[in-house]
């Protein structure tokens, strides 16, 4: 793998990850028609890492009030002394991302075969045509008031089941998630922010196990490609920062649909290339 390679698969996983254009979509579409290679395991490991960081930056305030609240909850269930009133944000933000994950286990005995669908490309071209139509009608229905204050357990039960069916290539996790937010009747801002706070532990956990995966393999570190991964990280962490801010940004001006033509454009070209049997 060349620098230039590292860079640029960086860069396609900073803005594939969080943009609503399918990640997983894009590299199985780009592997078939363009020849593109997969990135080794490690080093896919360390782009999902980069983009993991990117989403506690961006959200670092979120992020330690989650962590902090999370232990005074704890702690609180624990106390003879019962609490009074209404539980912080954070606390209640803490529990709607844990409501919000637990659809993905049910993900989990069907993954191989979910993973196997990547390999049709009239079916991804499909899937992404799918997530354009999710897209479009977001800005149609999107614009509610609740926030972490008022969010229900339903209603991050229901974002987090659309984040389990995400998990399809050619379907946009965040597409899905922030679209069933606004769906649910969250702002607009804040469909976005429990979208990317709520896949910390789904891309934590993947990584996870692709890490255990990894390391079972014992595959050894080719000469001198330390510092390829580490520009391939750095790639894509600070696209995948922007990228966030800019999802943030045309959620906020109730602009999110605009994503829905470049799925309609993507997933119609790719679609008539593998009915024509195009390849490079």
């Amino acid at each position: 793998m060349t620098y230039l390679m590292s860079a640029v698969l960086g860069f396609l996983q900073g803005v594939a990850e969080f943009l609503p254009i399918s990640s997983s979509g894009h590299l199985s579409l780009f592997q078939h028609f363009f020849g593109m290679e997969e990135p080794d395991s490690l080093f896919n490991i360390l782009l999902h890492f980069a983009t993991l960081i990117a989403v506690c930056v961006y959200y670092f305030q979120d992020v330690v009030e989650m962590i902090v609240e999370f232990f005074r909850g704890v702690a609180a269930l624990f106390s003879r002394t019962p609490s009074r009133g209404n539980p912080p944000e954070g606390r209640r933000l803490v529990l709607l991302v844990i409501v919000g994950t637990l659809p993905l286990f049910a993900v989990l005995p069907v993954e191989s075969k979910i993973e196997m669908l990547g390999g049709s490309p009239v079916f991804v071209s499909c899937a992404l045509l799918v997530t354009g139509c999710v897209l479009f009608l977001s800005d149609r229905y999107g614009g509610g008031r609740k926030t972490a204050k008022n969010a229900t357990i339903k209603d991050a039960l229901l974002v987090g089941l659309a984040q389990g069916v995400a998990t399809i290539p050619g379907l946009s996790r965040s597409g899905c998630t922030i679209s069933a937010g606004m769906a649910m009747g969250f702002q607009r801002k804040f469909a976005v922010r429990y979208s990317f706070l709520l896949s910390l532990p789904a891309v934590f956990g993947a990584t996870l196990l692709k890490v255990i995966k990894t390391i079972k393999a014992a595959e050894p570190l080719a000469e001198g490609i330390l510092p390829k991964y580490l520009l391939g990280m750095a790639v894509a962490g600070v696209v995948g920062y922007f990228s966030i801010r800019l999802v943030d940004l045309l959620a906020s001006k109730g602009k999110f649909g605009a994503f829905a033509w470049y799925c309609w454009g993507a997933g119609l070209l790719f679609l008539v290339l593998s009915l024509v049997g195009w390849t490079l």
